[in-house]
């Protein structure tokens, strides 16, 4: 009779507990399998899936609760009916399904980005429409779904028996405050014991990432998606901080003092100082998705993907070395609009209080210019319409298309070739109107599901990543043979460069590698051709937009105009939403939560090697970003509404 009692009581959850840990077991184990040995040796198995144990109990214990606290309420009289045991196969299959579902998830997610769920499935879970039809589009949904219902209907089916038999919890009052005192006592000691930054137990982020649990992941990137600096980061005295970015040529002039220069202060347009004959009139910047600088022939690809850019970057000026700031879209807007490092956290093309700050648009608009922002998808995504309407740019996005125009589109936005088609009519409108015009297009066909018009090129859609490249790499080509007709392209200068990588994944948390992306100033009118091998960074370009234009503005910037920055100054930042990179030189360092700083020499490869700290690139490191992180917070990135023509 005891032994019975003590079945009773003690046994009623185990069915699910051991569907939980045997899902995420596997799910690990599979993740690990995709990855390969190369990336995460044997070695590491061991203690990976030993913390793995570790964070799934964690989560475990957190599921748990809910069910404790429902076996202390449930009424006496409904602990013996009939259908009790049907509700019971019925919730086992539930859950089954959904922790199946969320392992398809997970597969999903690490074959895009190589890592558990971050703050990239956070912020899809505002997005569905687009979400669920990249989804749809890219995968066979349902077959993958049948298959998640007959694989929950196995376990099910094989264990009805000892499901429907488990036990339920004794009726006693013993009991009934047991399980409820269990209910808030498992998470409280998980939540003091369990934290996430444990998976960092080895120098291989593949394994770090392995050893997690996804939904546990998943917590936490919600709670980290806004992280405040001063708290979490290491810092410096303001003062010294100020001081240090001055002896690094960042000074960030008073915006009522750069758009109203002194006419005895500053530097002239001046032909020895920037390689260009005369200043360009206009600006086009083409910020293309997922540009990898490794897809170009011109950093050694041998698949002859991008033959166009190619063309362009011997004809115009190639820069080699250039590091875009952040793994996401919004990161690349951010910095190439408002020339600052990344803060830890959202992106500020999301953040509240995002508008009129010290764009380059912004700065442009003031000046006399049309400024655009023209998309192939739905600008509400990323609040980019927000963003670049807040802050003096006019925005063209596929709404605004005529439907006429568009001949192929998918869930991410029409084709780049009919987005190239409708920015040549808005800027042949800005010309006829004659105003100058600053123009920044944002792409979309080099994304999953990678589907694009046939005929174009030689690889059939939907063609993979490599497909994407190549019909992008054709759609600029066929945008700039169609400029070439314009009576404003000789005074047109054109940017083409990544809003990130493809993919950021590495063995380390920040892989230099996974943000080497290329940049190419193509004006054949005005601008000399050449290679530049300087280390730079995303945030440097709308300076050096200014720069090259001979007005004023780029000395608000974080950012430093390419043409002007000491040898001696050139750095790059690299991010994901909490470790922030500093590149200068073979050294990186890397600021993380709890103060944590992390030094790294890169190899030729862009591979790291944990080294002994270095204190001035520590306080550089900390300097920037800290005084990024209080300059948006404290509005000092605002532009000021007095003294200037609109």
């Amino acid at each position: 009779m005891k032994s019975r009692s003590f079945r009773l009581v003690s046994l009623p959850f185990l069915p699910y507990a051991l569907l939980f840990l045997a899902v995420a077991s596997l799910t690990r184990l599979a993740l690990a399998w995709q990855t390969g040995l190369d990336k995460t040796p044997l070695s590491l198995w061991p203690e990976l899936f030993l913390r793995g144990i570790g964070f799934d109990l964690t989560v475990l214990a957190w599921l748990l609760a809910p069910m404790l606290l429902w076996a202390a309420l449930w009424p006496a009289r409904w602990r013996n009916t009939r259908w009790r045991g049907g509700l019971r196969l019925a919730i086992f299959f539930l859950m089954a399904a959904l922790l199946l579902f969320g392992a398809l998830a997970e597969w999903v997610f690490w074959e895009e980005f190589e890592t558990r769920f971050n703050f990239i499935a956070v912020d899809y879970l505002v997005y569905t429409h687009e979400v669920i039809g990249n989804i749809v589009e890219s995968y066979p949904v349902v077959p993958l779904l049948a298959g998640v219902a007959a694989l929950a209907a196995l376990p099910t089916g094989l264990f009805r028996a000892r499901i429907r038999a488990a036990g339920v919890p004794a009726t006693r009052t013993g009991w009934r405050v047991a399980y409820a005192a269990l209910a808030f006592a498992l998470p409280w000691g998980v939540w003091h014991l369990a934290d996430i930054d444990q998976m960092q137990f080895s120098g291989n982020a593949y394994a770090n990432e392995l050893a997690g649990n996804g939904l546990m992941t998943f917590i936490a990137a919600y709670q980290r998606n806004e992280l405040d600096y001063q708290r979490f980061y290491a810092t410096l005295p303001a003062a010294q901080a100020d001081r240090i970015l001055a002896e690094l040529g960042v000074e960030r002039q008073p915006l009522s003092k750069v758009l109203n220069p002194d006419p005895d202060e500053g530097e002239a347009f001046n032909p020895q100082r920037v390689p260009f004959k005369r200043p360009p009139k206009n600006v086009v910047l083409i910020s293309v998705e997922s540009l990898s600088a490794k897809f170009l022939g011109s950093f050694g690809n041998p698949a002859g993907l991008t033959p166009r850019l190619d063309a362009l970057a011997r004809d115009g000026l190639l820069f080699t070395r250039l590091y875009a700031t952040g793994t996401r879209t919004v990161r690349g807007l951010e910095a190439l609009s408002l020339g600052t490092p990344p803060i830890p956290g959202q992106a500020i093309v999301r953040r509240p209080g995002n508008e009129h700050l010290a764009t380059v648009g912004e700065i442009l608009r003031r000046q006399g210019y049309e400024t655009l922002f023209l998309y192939g998808g739905y600008g509400y995504f990323d609040n980019m319409n927000g963003y670049f309407a807040g802050n003096d740019y006019r925005v063209v996005d596929r709404t605004d298309f005529p439907k006429a125009s568009v001949g192929f589109a998918n869930v991410w936005g029409v084709a780049d070739e009919f987005l190239f088609d409708n920015s040549l009519v808005q800027l042949d409108r800005a010309h006829a109107a004659g105003k100058p015009f600053m123009a920044q297009i944002m792409t979309t066909s080099n994304h999953r599901p990678f589907t694009y018009p046939d005929g174009r090129i030689d690889i059939p859609s939907p063609g993979k990543r490599e497909g994407a490249v190549k019909y992008t790499d054709y759609a600029i080509g066929h945008f700039i043979d169609q400029a070439r007709s314009k009576p404003w392209f000789d005074e047109t200068l054109f940017v083409i460069v990544a809003d990130h990588c493809a993919s950021a994944a590495g063995r380390t948390k920040l892989p230099v590698a996974g943000y080497h992306i290329p940049m190419i100033l193509y004006a054949p009118a005005l601008l000399t051709s050449g290679r530049d091998d300087r280390l730079a960074s995303q945030i440097d370009i709308p300076p050096t937009l200014l720069d090259a234009m001979g007005l004023p503005g780029d000395d608000h910037f974080f950012g430093l105009s390419l043409f002007e920055q000491r040898e001696e100054n050139r750095r790059a930042f690299i991010s994901n939403y909490q470790e922030l990179g500093y590149l200068k030189a073979d050294r990186l360092v890397v600021l993380g939560p709890k103060q944590r700083v992390d030094t790294f020499r890169i190899d030729a490869n862009g591979d790291a090697t944990p080294t002994a700290p270095e204190p001035r690139l520590r306080d550089e490191a900390v300097a920037y970003y800290q005084t990024a992180f209080k300059a948006f917070k404290e509005g000092a990135l605002k532009m000021k509404a007095s003294g200037t023509a609109r």
